[in-house]
C-alpha cells in the first residue's frame, strides 16, 4: 500500500467516506450507482462494521451486485421500498436540493451538456435517504437555482413522496437538509476549511447555527478498516481510485 498516507494522516477521500458512512446509519440496503467510488467506500465500510448489514449493491460490480437486469431491477427494488439509501450528484445543485444532470443554457442548444438523468428523478422520490455528494464545492456547482431540474429536492404537499435528500456532502463541509423548510443547514466544516470559505464558495443561501463544529477526522481504527479491509474489495470496481487513494495496484 505504498500510495496510502501514514497512519496518523488521512486523505480527503477517507474523510468524506467516513462522513457518509455515519449518514448511512442503520440502513438495511444501500445501492451505489456508477462512478461513485467514495460513496462505495462508505457503503462497504458500513457493511463491514455491521457484520454484513446493510446489504450493499454496487451497480458496477459483479461481486457486490445481485441485479441481473440492470436499472430495471434497481427501480423495481426501490419502488418496493427495499432500498434505504442512494446517492446522487449533479452538474448543479441548488439550495432546495434540486439536481441538474442535463445541461446549462438553452435546452436545445446548451452551453454545457451533462450525462443525463437516467433514473435520478424516480429514485429521488422513492428512496427514503438520498445523500447528495459533490467533490467540487464552488459557486459553479452549488448554485442559487439550477438551470434544469432533473430531480426535484422537494414536492408539493399533495404529492405522495417517500424519498428525498437528507444531506449534501462536499469537499468543504457537511450540510443537512430540512425537508419541511426546504433548506440546507451547515452541520460541520471539514478540517482545513473555514465557515468563511464555505460562504464564499456556495451560491445558495443556507442556515447556520451560532457554533459550527469541525468535522471529526476518521479514527485510526476506521482508517485501518478502510485501508486493509474495504480497499481490496473496492479495487474490483474502482481500480484506479483504489490505487491512487489506498496504494493498491491489482495490475501487478
Amino acid at each position: 500500500m505504498t500510495g496510502a498516507p501514514p497512519n496518523s494522516a488521512f486523505r480527503d477521500e477517507e474523510l468524506l467516506a467516513d462522513v457518509i458512512c455515519r449518514l448511512i446509519g442503520d440502513a438495511r440496503h444501500v445501492a451505489v450507482g456508477n462512478a461513485s467510488p467514495i460513496p462505495a467506500t462508505a457503503a462497504l465500510l458500513a457493511r463491514m462494521r455491521g457484520n454484513g448489514r446493510p446489504y450493499v449493491s454496487l451497480l458496477q460490480s459483479r461481486k457486490h451486485n445481485f441485479f441481473t437486469d440492470g436499472g430495471r431491477e434497481l427501480f423495481d427494488c426501490a419502488g418496493q421500498g427495499r432500498i434505504d439509501v442512494f446517492f446522487l450528484s449533479g452538474g448543479e445543485i441548488d439550495g432546495e436540493g434540486n439536481v441538474n444532470l442535463v445541461g446549462i443554457g438553452d435546452h436545445d442548444k446548451p452551453k454545457v451538456r451533462f450525462p443525463g438523468s437516467f433514473g435520478a428523478a424516480y429514485l429521488y422520490y422513492v428512496v427514503p435517504k438520498v445523500i447528495l455528494f459533490r467533490t467540487e464545492h464552488s459557486r459553479r456547482t452549488l448554485v442559487p437555482k439550477v438551470d434544469f431540474i432533473s430531480a426535484p429536492g422537494t414536492s408539493p404537499a399533495n404529492v405522495h413522496r417517500t424519498g428525498g435528500p437528507i444531506a449534501l456532502v462536499t469537499n468543504r463541509c457537511l450540510f443537512l437538509f430540512d425537508r419541511d423548510r426546504r433548506r440546507f443547514c451547515l452541520a460541520s466544516v471539514h478540517p482545513g476549511q473555514t465557515v468563511a470559505e464555505v460562504l464564499d464558495n456556495t451560491g445558495f443561501d443556507f442556515d447556520r447555527p451560532a457554533h459550527i463544529p469541525t468535522t471529526p477526522p476518521p479514527a485510526p481504527q476506521t482508517l485501518r478498516q478502510m485501508r486493509e479491509i474495504v480497499a481490496p474489495e473496492l479495487a474490483e470496481v474502482y481500480p484506479q481510485f483504489a490505487a491512487a487513494v489506498f496504494g493498491i495496484d491489482r495490475s501487478r
